[in-house]
């Protein structure tokens, strides 16, 4: 197992060698990267490396028994020793794969990240391009923008008109609001006073009525 480790992780560094570089074989690493990035290729992946670091944690757990029993029994017996050398070059080596393989990850994510802006950069440029060659040029062209200028002035001097007129409209329409909002105030007010006048009436003619029934009453007496 020591060997196998020790073999993936000369190919990671191997691999991350290549990707560093701009060379033919970085392309082709580049496509086996993403091929084996779709599809199943993602789940197998996690697959082996959540494997790895489970074994890796049993290593350390072994190693923490080992050192648990040193400090129980106060020595250290060779058997625990060659044990112990073992476990650690296990968990470091698959350690270190792991660590490599996460290199290897984010050196193929940014790498292609920076081939999409050179291509989107390649793109505008080439807009950019066909823009000032599709630029109108002589006298035609300059004809064809100044009628432009002249018909966008004309609506735009059409616009402006029709904006003052919308403009006193609405300053007509507030004014006549604002006088019929003051006549509907009045009425109100009078409305309240004819009130007012009608129930003091009523309270006069309710009390002239309790007079005359009271002097009708003592002159039947």
């Amino acid at each position: 197992m020591i060997q196998l480790l020790f073999l993936v992780i000369f190919s990671e560094m191997a691999v991350i060698f290549v990707l560093s570089f701009k060379t033919p074989l970085r392309k082709l690493v580049i496509m086996g990267i993403d091929r084996v990035k779709r599809g199943r290729g993602p789940v197998v992946v996690k697959t082996v490396g959540g494997t790895v670091f489970v074994v890796m944690m049993s290593s350390v757990y072994s190693m923490m028994k080992i050192q648990k029993r040193w400090i129980d029994d106060g020595a250290a017996n060779p058997t625990d020793q060659v044990l112990m050398s073992k476990h650690l070059l296990e968990a470091t080596l698959m350690g270190g794969t792991l660590f490599l393989a996460l290199m290897i990850d984010r050196l193929h994510h940014y790498i292609r990240e920076l081939r999409i802006r050179r291509k989107n950069m390649e793109a505008a440029k080439k807009q950019g391009r066909g823009f000032e060659d599709g630029k109108p040029n002589g006298s035609d062209g300059v004809k064809a923008l100044e009628e432009e200028v002249a018909s966008l002035r004309a609506t735009l001097n059409k616009l402006e008109s029709d904006l003052e007129t919308k403009t006193k409209e609405m300053s007509a329409a507030e004014a006549n609001t604002v006088a019929l909002r003051k006549q509907s105030e009045g009425f109100l007010l009078e409305y309240d006073r004819l009130l007012e006048e009608n129930q003091n009436l009523r309270n006069q003619l309710q009390s002239l009525d309790q007079k005359l029934s009271r002097s009708g009453s003592k002159k039947n007496m």
